[in-house]
């Protein structure tokens, strides 16, 4: 499994490629226009990124807009046998509001911070991803 981890706070950095790199190797992404820029490149190298771990707030580009562009340079470059990577968004903000905004930019699953890794290890089993 390929994943990005989008992610600008350096402690949930690693402890994300920590937890996640016994799934796969892990990209790395400081904000969201990086993201975007890394899952353009793969997808042109048509080696898309099966799962990407999302910060909701991050500075540039927020974690709602960036999964947006994400989703618009899949509907345009991913090839046909492949499919969208799936996409958790991760925040310690719990509103419903942003739950549902982040759901409806297409978004798989919300994980709440701090991480749980049991909870987050079913999430991804759900998701089929593990």
């Amino acid at each position: 499994m390929k994943i990005l981890i989008v992610e600008d706070d350096l402690t949930s950095r690693l402890f994300m490629k920590k937890y996640l790199g016994q799934y796969g190797p892990c990209d790395e992404a400081l904000n969201g226009i990086e993201a975007v820029d890394l899952v353009t490149i793969a997808l042109e190298e048509n080696e898309p990124y099966d799962f990407i771990c999302l910060d909701i707030m991050m500075p540039k580009l927020d974690g709602i807009r960036t999964l947006g562009m994400i989703r618009e340079a899949e509907d345009e470059l991913l090839p046909e046998d492949k499919r969208p990577a799936k996409v958790v968004i991760t925040s310690a903000l719990h509103d419903k509001d942003t739950v549902e905004e982040a759901y409806g930019s297409g978004c798989d699953a919300y994980a709440w911070k701090p991480i749980d890794v049991e909870q987050f290890t079913e999430m991804m089993q759900k998701l089929e991803l593990i």
